[in-house]
């Protein structure tokens, strides 16, 4: 399968403390395209960075983030504005919706922004939310939404542009069982279906119970490496499979 992110000897430091705060030390991954990872571990362990730095909101200290044979750790910001435009999806915890735009129309934003043509826009952006369960929602703002109803628009806006990849940073963390349940059911698919490359940071259970892959960060480095043989079945009611290989 095709590689869609490689990282060599990433690290970030931090240093405007009085000591300063190695977020990430050297850290070395290869992310294929469809594949569903976890990243996880303690408070501080550095998802959060790691996810901000592959994803080009924040610059690494050293080493390279390779995406699509572009190492975007050389880039300046507005290339890398445009870089994310194109190639990355995000889903946030807060959800980042923009209130006074309805679903269709947030879900539409980035495409608007690649210039797409209109027509193109509505109806990819309608398929979106019919796949997550709000096609009688097309003209509702966030606020009349629910927050598992907001957290399923900014997935259908993260995978509308059909990116390379999708980052989601504590997707569940606000949501309630049976919402985060209908997320990660909606997530799974789209991935199975769609081939799109998810990775979440995550310390929810259920997210790790459904991921194909499990990363540990501990203090900044990769701790373990873990790929699991997930049925469909298992996904379906969050199982866990068997563990296929483990790497330190």
């Amino acid at each position: 399968m095709k590689t869609v992110i490689k990282t060599t000897n990433l690290s970030k430091v931090y240093s405007g403390t009085a000591v300063p705060v190695h977020a990430l030390k050297n850290v070395n991954l290869e992310f294929k395209q469809g594949e569903f990872t976890a990243i996880v571990g303690p408070s501080g362990s550095g998802k959060t960075t790691f996810l901000n730095v592959i994803g080009g909101l924040d610059k690494p200290t050293g080493g390279h983030v390779v995406i699509d044979g572009v190492d975007i750790a050389t880039m300046k910001e507005s290339q890398l504005f445009d870089f994310r435009l194109r190639h990355i999806g995000f889903v946030f915890q807060a959800y980042n919706l923009i209130p006074v735009l309805t679903a269709v129309e947030n879900v539409s934003f980035i495409m608007l922004l690649q210039n797409r043509p209109k027509a193109e826009m509505e109806q990819r952006a309608k398929e979106m939310l019919e796949q997550v369960g709000l096609a009688d929602k097309l003209d509702v703002r966030p606020g009349k939404l629910s927050g598992g109803q907001q957290q399923r628009v900014a997935v259908a806006r993260a995978l509308a542009s059909r990116p390379d990849f999708v980052l989601a940073d504590e997707p569940t963390a606000n949501l309630d069982t049976e919402s985060a349940f209908n997320l990660l059911d909606i997530m799974a698919r789209l991935n199975r279906e769609e081939n799109i490359t998810l990775i979440f940071s995550t310390h929810d259970q259920r997210v790790i119970e459904r991921a194909r892959r499990v990363i540990t960060l501990v203090d900044g480095a990769v701790a373990s490496d873990e790929y699991f043989d997930r049925e469909t079945s298992g996904e379906e009611n969050g199982q866990t499979g068997q563990v296929m290989t483990a790497t330190l």
